[in-house]
Parts: C-alpha cells; sequence; structure tokens
C-alpha cells in the first residue's frame, strides 16, 4: 500500500504567460514546485497517487495562449491522469484507476438527460477543481467518477492517463456524430494529440472511409497506419485547394460528395476553414478542437446543404470503460502514440510541445 502524504508535491502554475496589448511586450509565465494540503477528504472522495499526466493542448492554451481557467492562478494544471487510489473511500483503495478529466455532479438537469459531459456544475482536475491538478504526487477526487483497470496488459499504468481525454474525447465526438457503420469521415487535424485517436476511433466503431487532413506527413503517413485510408496534405493549401484535393478523392474512389461526417479536431482557424469548406449536403461537422479566432460563414448554407454544425465537450464518465476495453483489445493503438519525461521536466516539456506538436503524446511521470 502506497504511504498517505501529510502533503501534496505539485508543480503550480503560479503565472500564466501573459502579453501586453498596446506595446506588445510578453511576461513569461511560471511553474514552480510547490507543496499544498492534503484536504480533508468526505465520504464519497479519494485521494489518488499521479502515476502519470499527459500534457495536453488545453494545459498549453492555459498557459500559453491567454486561455482561462476556472480557478484562478496559481493552481495545478494537468487533466489526463492515471494512477492508485491510497486513502478515502475504502472499497477503491488500492485500485489502479483512470480520472475522468470531466466530472458531472449528477444532480442537474444536464446531467440527468444525457449531457453530463457539458454539466455546468462539472470538476475538471487543472481546471475548476480548486488548486489541484494532475502535474502532481497526488489529486483528491470523487470516487463515483473513476475508471477502474483491473489488467493493464502489461502497460505501464503511467500510459492510462491518455485515455482520460486524448482517446475519450474522440469516442463522445463520434457519439455526438451519431456515428453509424458504414459513415464516410473526414478528421481535420488527424496528426494532433486527438485526432490520432478519433481517426482510430471512427474506424474502429465502423467508418467505412476515413480522410485525415494535417501539415506534417510523416504523422499523416502513419495515419495511414491508423485509422486513414487517405490523407490530404494542407502545408500552404488554402481550404478550397484541400477540398479540390477531397473531391478528387471521392471521384477517384467512387464516393459521394454528401453525407460527410467532418471532424474539426484542430481548433484553429485554418481547420475550421476547411471543415466549413468540406460541409457539403446532408453533412455534419463536429467541432471538437477549441480555438480562440473567429471564422466566418454564411450559415444559410446549413439550410441549403439540409446540413448540421455541432460541438462536442468532454467525455461522460459512463463512456471510460468502453474506450478502455477498446485499447486493451487493440481496437485503438494507445502504446504508439505515448512517450513519458520526469514530471521535473515540465518547464522543458511545456516549451518544446508548443514550439513543435510532439509525435506522441508526452506524459509526465511524478519524480518529486
Amino acid at each position: 500500500m502506497a504511504k498517505i502524504p501529510d502533503k501534496i508535491q505539485t508543480w503550480q502554475m503560479v503565472q500564466p504567460t501573459a502579453r501586453n496589448k498596446e506595446t506588445g511586450e510578453v511576461t513569461p509565465g511560471k511553474l514552480e514546485k510547490k507543496e499544498i494540503p492534503v484536504p480533508e477528504l468526505a465520504p464519497e472522495d479519494v485521494l489518488v497517487e499521479v502515476a502519470g499526466c499527459g500534457v495536453c493542448h488545453t494545459d498549453l492554451g492555459y498557459f500559453y495562449d491567454g486561455v482561462p481557467t476556472v480557478s484562478k492562478p496559481p493552481l495545478t494544471l494537468g487533466h489526463e491522469i492515471s494512477g492508485t487510489v491510497v486513502a478515502g473511500d475504502e472499497s477503491w483503495i488500492g485500485k489502479e484507476v483512470i480520472i475522468p478529466a470531466v466530472m458531472p455532479c449528477r444532480k442537474c438537469y444536464l446531467c440527468k438527460t444525457g449531457r453530463g459531459n457539458r454539466c455546468l456544475n462539472q470538476k475538471m482536475p487543472g481546471n475548476s477543481l480548486g488548486i489541484y491538478g494532475g502535474f502532481s504526487s497526488h489529486i483528491p477526487v470523487p470516487s463515483v467518477d473513476l475508471c477502474e483497470i483491473k489488467d493493464r496488459h502489461g502497460i505501464p499504468l503511467s500510459h492510462f492517463a491518455v485515455i482520460a481525454d486524448a482517446a475519450t474525447t474522440p469516442y463522445q465526438a463520434a457519439k455526438r456524430a451519431d456515428l453509424q457503420p458504414g459513415d464516410n469521415v473526414v478528421v481535420i487535424g488527424i496528426t494532433g494529440g486527438v485526432g490520432q485517436y478519433e481517426g482510430q476511433t471512427v474506424k474502429a466503431l465502423g467508418a467505412k472511409t476515413v480522410i485525415g487532413i494535417a501539415r506534417s506527413q510523416e504523422k499523416l503517413d502513419r495515419a495511414l497506419n491508423f485509422g486513414a485510408d487517405f490523407v490530404i496534405n494542407s502545408t500552404d493549401k488554402d481550404a478550397r485547394d484541400v477540398s479540390k484535393e477531397f473531391r478528387n478523392i471521392c471521384k477517384e474512389q467512387g464516393l459521394p460528395i454528401y453525407g460527410w461526417k467532418i471532424f474539426e479536431v484542430t481548433g484553429s482557424k485554418s481547420g475550421q476553414e476547411i471543415a466549413l469548406t468540406l460541409l457539403s449536403f446532408t453533412g455534419k461537422l463536429i467541432v471538437v478542437g477549441f480555438g480562440l479566432a473567429p471564422t466566418q460563414y454564411a450559415i444559410g448554407r446549413l439550410m441549403a446543404f439540409d446540413a448540421e454544425m455541432i460541438g462536442t465537450w468532454g467525455c461522460l464518465p459512463e463512456y471510460y470503460p468502453v474506450v478502455l476495453d477498446m485499447v486493451l483489445n487493440k481496437e485503438i493503438n494507445m502504446e504508439e502514440f505515448v512517450q513519458t519525461r520526469p514530471m521535473s521536466t515540465i518547464a522543458e516539456t511545456f516549451d518544446d510541445a508548443h514550439k513543435v506538436p510532439p509525435m506522441k503524446r508526452i506524459v509526465l511521470e511524478p519524480d518529486f
């Protein structure tokens, strides 16, 4: 049994990167190693010893790009977490778990009508769980939403951290899209931390054709082995150029230009513009990636196309066991897309990931 600590060791975001709107001067963000209290646990809470915490694009948005957190700094970032329960609810002690990135209240109207993933009272580590986040030695969380890992099949516990967001958000998106066997799918940003799992997930759920769009040819080539049937490199191309390539693929392969389900995972203005250009008759655009840049669209086209445009947020905790089984049954390959680093490299890792998106999701392992 792991030792219950007197204090939680953590890497806090003391302040995010700030930009002076008038002068353009940038004040770098600060991450500092701190000790924070172990809170008194309510009967339904547990304390989890962190095995690994994934570095998500959302974390980088909080730290570098001015995306606000619900709990104001200083706080600890990190919401992709796996670990072992060491205190609290006795029925959970000693179990290896994945902590959902979004933990609903279970009481409100949204929760009771199946939309708990967007519960307005939800708790998200590294954002709305007070000062507590995953880049720590331990984290207190409610036990009701935990996903138990009963058999890791020899996979390191830290690797399962990516299921907490990168591999479950795509599943929720597929459910929101009402993905059906035989559907044709486009994944814009198929090479990213979430996109690489979106491609695999829709294929595992029965998509007939998956076209992946991104900028890294090396990663696009990899995607052809993990869900994608065809790929388009969008480097130095505008939305019309990409649309032309898409239509050429459809023509060559005898595929329709209508009815496609388009997952926009990048959150970038260029990715959104491509998605909107590809959206056509009876199509459906699912917005998975978050971005702050405004994008123009003549919404009357939705009427003319009888098309849909919807957003998706996080993933219901109820779906986590399903995704875990898909990983363990090798319907989704996780191991090819994970790398680990010591948590003490967090500042360097953030900098690296912010400059160049990594080939594999980085999971930080505590080394306090």
